[in-house]
């Protein structure tokens, strides 16, 4: 399973403890009130389910669907909503969920989004923040990993669709990243 990677960066047993860890975070910040979670998927599914089983306030959720990778390792177009939530947020504790925080345009699109809902609060959560210069300014509220700037996969991330059923987080071998070698 792990022939495709060149690095494995964050082991299964590491991720399990830091999910935990941000999962108490989580439910010591909000106690008894009730969190709208939003995630983004479908990076962001394995961690939000995951995430969701270690947070004991109460919970609705929801996804939201945003495109902009395809089927590159770099962002090709501006993030771009496929399917909108269906949640009322108006005057809830929003928490947003996603995979990875790179560039920052997806999340401040969301941001913006969710924003013009009236929340009481919004914040977001990420798995993983890679080191880069962004194009987007944004500080997430909760962070799993600090990763250096590299194509990963893996615990959800993908190329092309595959690879997100792998349950660690790994640099995927440059030889795979182009749709040709998939």
């Amino acid at each position: 399973m792990y022939k495709e990677l060149d690095d494995i960066l964050i082991t299964e047993e590491a991720i399990r403890q830091r999910t935990r860890e941000m999962g108490k975070e989580i439910s010591d910040l909000y106690g008894d009130e009730e969190i709208s979670v939003i995630s983004i998927i479908n990076g962001a599914i394995i961690f939000t389910a995951d995430l969701l089983r270690t947070i004991t306030s109460p919970v609705r959720l929801d996804c939201i669907r945003v495109s902009s990778y395809r089927n590159s390792t770099t962002p090709q177009v501006a993030p771009h909503v496929l399917d909108n939530i269906k949640l009322d947020v108006a005057g809830r504790h929003v928490l947003i969920i996603d995979d990875i925080l790179d560039t920052g345009k997806t999340i401040s699109k969301v941001v913006d989004i969710l924003s013009e809902l009236n929340p009481a609060s919004l914040r977001s959560c990420m798995l993983l923040e890679k080191q880069v210069t962004r194009s987007v300014k944004y500080h997430a509220d909760f962070v799993g990993f600090t990763i250096p700037d590299k194509f990963v996969v893996g615990y959800g991330l993908d190329f092309a669709g595959r690879y997100r059923n792998i349950p660690v987080i790994g640099v995927l071998k440059p030889e795979l990243q182009s749709v040709g070698a998939v």
